[in-house]
């Protein structure tokens, strides 16, 4: 008998071991793991649940710089680092954080000093160093980024999150149901929050939803005290007997939450003044103005240093500090955005819709879907081989024949690649020729991108652009749907009236698609709006929609009445709702209007003007060092002053100069794109993907247009008057 107590006893133990995930088989050890185990670990199996996966390079980063190096971040700056992980769920610590600043800053000081060994260059030493200073503050400053853009997208949640809570317990007193229905309704991150603040209710970490929801709530003092306050409202109106008082204040929740956001974001616009115009001077106007100037620097220098490294110089400055320096003033301008409205990315909320974000071929039933990122990539290398080849054939044609090159236009006298022989090295292109194809270098970059975003972004952005026109009238639809079930037709009914009342709108084809699912497929109401197939709520995916049909379904189930009051009631909070998105939008509009134009025809066009002049500047400068030596070879009695022959270098190819400030552009243009959409949407991911993408290829296009015209007609102009005047 003890045989097989024994047996069935390593039996349950192996299975209790199995479950528990331990292989130990000794019923000992597997009640020495269950007490070594932490309630972290409850966390951490929520958030592999429940957690999208971000960031997890700069966390990996982290936790090995920790490893290597063990750095002390303070007392205070300890407890600040600890909240900022929390708040954006970092899996890492404030020692590690700090640790890898430290070590970043080491790394680039040692790539430094060995690119100082090998070019000799101090401007190379003294570029790392400062870099590396900055790379390290930066680097110590993430926490705060990560932190402030979690902000940033659950504070553009917060509206909604209210709205959903307050329309479910206007029907249904019960906080704990109404959280959790918003947190199906929301997507990550604030959706993420409040299924931890269930969680803990269930893990038993705190007794009571309110407990665990007043906990949370403590996380936005600092940022968000109407959010806290709108929380708090519908918790009271638990409390409330009078059924009058407890709408009352589930009304007022809302009411506060939309009046502080409003009173916020024009605070915010009249404080975004002095960002925005210091943004523009250091990203677009000393810069455009500094390249006026700086082709005669280059050329004066490059007497001196070759036009190579002094181009390698110039881009560092214009395709690497001042970008990385204005992305950083953007983010930091944004991260000072209150809580607002923001729209969602829907191919995150429905899956079925991810697919919209490749390219949809329809061949007959089947539907063939290719990775933007491949025909993006095509594009690129194709333009970009085009943009390059004066550089290959540079090595490919032999010297003699580069030297000895032809003008391919006699009317103008353009020589194609002009490279030149100086101190035995060969040098360029100088020619027009390559100066124009230099000009695929910016459009390979920025037609490749902006495809990629644009394509990847357009379909689902179309989709949500039709389900928002279904928003701004779907208020009304519901008051209409309302007032006849108060009438006492049945729901089943009323549909069908109110999509022939608003036929011709999106609303009218959303309750269509309801009654025919309803008269002609059978089907339940419940089935005819969400079917996983052919529900209504498919063609038109938006949360508000979803969360107002699921109102209605609840509120159905306690007779007509309580239907009608809810619809109505919810109707009045979107048009509320949509009534105060327009006067943020009002406010919005002369900064963003004129960034808009900034960044789609004049930051673009300006630069054309100045490549352009530039490329017209080096041309006579070019000219005139070559005439000049020519008469001076030709002149018996050396009339001409030998400091004058070496007064100019070389200058400064118009065809490195041409991709330095095309790159440069395309930088400036992706990040003011996200500012703009910033200031705008908040952090909506889909519409700055669309916006990046258009903007891209539109600016590009403006570019590469003007800089290319002005480059040949000024190239002609500039030849002319030197030949005119040398005489030859």
């Amino acid at each position: 008998m003890s045989s097989k107590k024994e047996v069935l006893a390593r039996k349950y133990r192996r299975r209790l071991a199995e479950e528990l995930g331990t292989r130990d088989s000794d019923s000992a050890k597997v009640v020495s793991s269950i007490s070594s185990r932490k309630y972290s670990s409850n966390y951490e199996q929520f958030k592999q649940e429940n957690l999208p996966k971000r960031m997890t390079l700069y966390e990996k980063a982290c936790n090995l710089s920790g490893r290597l190096l063990k750095v002390n971040p303070g007392t205070k700056r300890t407890a600040e680092l600890q909240r900022l992980i929390l708040l954006s769920h970092l899996n890492t610590t404030p020692s590690a954080t700090v640790s890898f600043a430290v070590i970043a800053l080491i790394a680039i000081l040692l790539l430094g000093a060995v690119s100082w060994l090998l070019s000799g260059s101090l401007f190379v030493l003294g570029y790392a160093f400062t870099i590396a200073l900055i790379v390290m503050v930066a680097v110590m400053r993430l926490p705060d980024f990560f932190g402030n853009s979690w902000r940033l997208q659950a504070s553009n949640q917060m509206v909604q999150c209210i709205f959903y809570m307050a329309s479910f317990m206007r029907n249904t007193s019960n906080i704990e149901l109404a959280v959790r229905f918003a947190a199906d309704r929301l997507s990550p991150p604030l959706s993420l929050d409040l299924k931890k603040v269930l969680w803990d209710v269930e893990t038993d970490k705190y007794e009571t939803i309110r407990e665990s929801l007043d906990h949370y709530l403590e996380t936005w003092r600092e940022w968000n005290i109407e959010f806290i306050e709108g929380i708090h409202l519908l918790e009271g109106s638990l409390y409330e007997t009078s059924e009058d008082k407890r709408l009352g204040m589930i009304d007022k929740g809302l009411k506060i939450m939309l009046d502080e956001t409003y009173e916020k974001m024009l605070r915010y616009t009249h404080d975004l003044k002095s960002p925005i115009t210091m943004l523009y001077m250091l990203g677009l106007v000393l810069p455009i103005l500094g390249l006026v100037i700086l082709p005669m620097v280059a050329s004066f220098m490059t007497a001196d240093i070759s036009a190579l490294k002094l181009a390698f110089y110039i881009s560092l400055l214009y395709n690497v500090t001042i970008p990385v320096l204005l992305y950083y003033l953007t983010k930091t301008t944004l991260s000072k955005r209150p809580t607002g409205y923001g729209d969602q990315d829907i191919a995150e909320q429905v899956p079925s819709l991810r697919k919209y974000r490749s390219i949809v071929f329809r061949v007959g039933r089947k539907e063939l879907l290719i990775n933007p990122v491949v025909l993006s990539i095509v594009i690129g290398i194709s333009l970009l081989f085009i943009g390059i080849l004066p550089l290959l054939l540079g090595y490919i044609i032999p010297q003699e024949t580069l030297l000895n090159e032809q003008p391919f236009d006699a009317a103008f006298g353009f020589k194609f690649l002009d490279y030149r022989l100086s101190s035995g090295k060969l040098i360029g292109p100088y020619g027009v020729g390559a100066a124009v194809l230099s000009m695929f270098v910016p459009l390979a970059l920025g037609l490749g991108t902006g495809l990629y975003f644009l394509l990847r972004s357009q379909n689902v952005f179309r989709i949500r652009e039709r389900s928002k026109k279904l928003e701004e009238e779907f208020a009304s639809a519901l008051f209409h749907l309302g007032n006849r079930i108060g009438d006492g037709i049945p729901v089943e009914v009323a549909v069908g009236k109110v999509s022939e009342m608003m036929k011709g709108t999106a609303s009218g084809q959303f309750f269509q698609l309801i009654s025919v699912n309803l008269s002609q497929y059978g089907m339940s109401l419940e089935r005819a709006i969400f079917d996983p197939k052919a529900g209504a709520i498919n063609y038109f995916p938006s949360p508000v929609i979803q969360s107002s049909m699921k109102v209605l379904m609840e509120s159905a189930k306690k007779g007509p009445k309580s239907a009608s009051s809810a619809l109505i009631n919810v109707s009045e909070y979107i048009k509320d709702i949509h009534r105060v998105n327009e006067r943020l939008r009002d406010l919005m509009a002369d900064i963003i209007s004129d960034m808009k134009q900034q960044v789609s025809i004049l930051a673009p066009a300006i630069a054309g003007i100045v490549v352009g002049i530039t490329s017209m500047i080096i041309g006579i400068l070019s000219q005139l060092t070559e005439q000049i030596a020519n008469i001076s070879a030709l002149s018996s009695d050396s009339s001409v002053p030998a400091g004058l022959l070496t007064l100019f270098g070389e200058g400064i190819p118009t065809y490195y100069f041409q991709v330095i400030i095309g790159i440069y552009i395309v930088e400036v243009i992706y990040i003011m794109t996200i500012l703009i959409n910033g200031i705008e949407s908040g952090s909506d991911k889909l519409s700055e993907r669309y916006l990046v993408g258009v903007n891209l290829i539109k600016s590009t296009a403006v570019y590469v247009i003007i800089a290319l015209s002005i480059t040949i007609v000024f190239n002609a102009i500039a030849s002319s008057i030197v030949g005119g005047i040398t005489g030859v």
